[in-house]
């Protein structure tokens, strides 16, 4: 996926069309959000399949292997799918990562509440579909629409549930502490630290949780904001590599090719035509 958001819905009929596909576990590019409001879902994810019946949610991290099966229940199916990357709200992005592992679908209730996320999933919808949709109001709303869910995810958990996982809290702490302090020269070290950890140990939470190593998730939060910074500003990348922390405007262009396969400024003349078109 090129664009920075898209938003589609699933009926019946789509539905059925997918179940004709081959459909083998995948990855992909970006982040993905499937809010069900009618049917079933089938997922393979975290090694593990499972149904669940809407309403629902399913966050799908980018890059995890999964396989989403959308199936009518007495003829009916509407789920709406949100994709987005990364950079397109690189503020929430990590949190989204922690609060979702080893829980992609949360049912929820068919109350308020869940109209409202039904109603802002059309609101977004509708903004897509202006001549020049205004990619900050959509912004907006996708936040709103992530801590409406949170809020409902932290109601009916129990309370045990949420607070008993050592690991994961230390690992939102460490999140916590890496938003504010990313765009500083600082290593695992100042991490640890601040969390009253030794490295070692940090990097085995992060292993656990993410998969990547502190300095790797450090790269990739500089990474998602320098993306932000192309796309939303004129900055210079040499500007951008300095705000970021790295002394040497080369050796950031070098890490962004590295880590993304285009430089960073074919990725700003990319995503500024993709945000025209």
């Amino acid at each position: 996926m090129n664009k920075l958001f898209h938003i589609f819905k699933v009926d019946a009929t789509e539905a059925k069309r997918i179940s004709e596909l081959p459909n083998k576990p995948h990855n992909h590019n970006f982040e993905e959000l499937l809010i069900g409001i009618q049917g079933e879902l089938e997922h393979f994810i975290d090694f593990e399949s499972s149904k669940i019946q809407a309403p629902f949610v399913s966050f799908i991290t980018k890059g995890k292997m999964h396989r989403v099966l959308p199936k009518p229940i007495n003829g009916n199916c509407e789920i709406w799918g949100i994709r987005f990357k990364s950079e397109f709200i690189p503020e929430t992005t990590f949190q989204l990562y922690a609060l979702y592992h080893n829980q992609a679908n949360i049912k929820l209730k068919k109350d308020n509440c869940f109209q409202r996320l039904i109603t802002i999933c059309k609101m977004m919808f509708d903004e897509t579909q202006q001549e020049q949709p205004d990619y900050a109001i959509i912004r907006q709303l996708l936040s709103v629409l992530l801590t409406m869910i949170e809020s409902e995810r932290k109601k009916m958990l129990p309370t045990d549930e949420t607070t008993q996982k050592t690991q994961h809290i230390s690992f939102g702490n460490f999140l916590s502490i890496l938003e504010e302090n990313y765009h500083r020269p600082v290593g695992v070290e100042f991490y640890a630290e601040k969390l009253f950890m030794s490295s070692r140990n940090l990097n085995i939470i992060c292993q656990n949780i993410l998969e990547q190593s502190v300095s790797e998730i450090i790269e990739t939060r500089k990474l998602i904001e320098a993306k932000n910074l192309l796309i939303s500003t004129n900055k210079t990348v040499a500007e951008i590599a300095y705000e970021l922390g790295y002394n040497e405007g080369s050796y950031f262009s070098k890490v962004f090719k590295k880590k993304s396969g285009q430089s960073p400024g074919d990725f700003r003349e990319e995503m500024q035509n993709t945000l025209i078109s």
